[in-house]
């Protein structure tokens, strides 16, 4: 591999590096890379799955994080959701 090759892969880590800290799943990063940076899915997707498999720990940790996070905020819109009804309701 090429110097130009290693540190085009190199970019793509630290873009998706980028995408961790927004708490953006694979897909997610997928898309966004191929839509702003212009870099084939399939380029993230090899990045993406070697990072995973040289930091196993952190993509487990991080997963778990991104999954709490999801159900913190399902948890949060269906609260507000049922207080909203509830105080539509009462206004009838």
């Amino acid at each position: 591999m090429g110097d130009s090759s290693a540190s085009y892969i190199h970019m793509v880590q630290h873009l998706i590096e980028k995408c961790l800290l927004f708490h953006m799943t694979k897909e997610e990063c997928v898309e966004a890379l191929s839509k702003h940076a212009n870099i084939k899915p399939v380029i993230t997707s090899t990045v993406w799955n070697e990072l995973e498999k040289e930091n196993k720990e952190f993509f487990e940790g991080y997963s778990l994080k991104r999954e709490e996070k999801v159900s913190d905020m399902e948890t949060r819109e269906l609260i507000l959701n049922t207080v909203s009804e509830s105080s539509t309701d009462s206004n009838d």
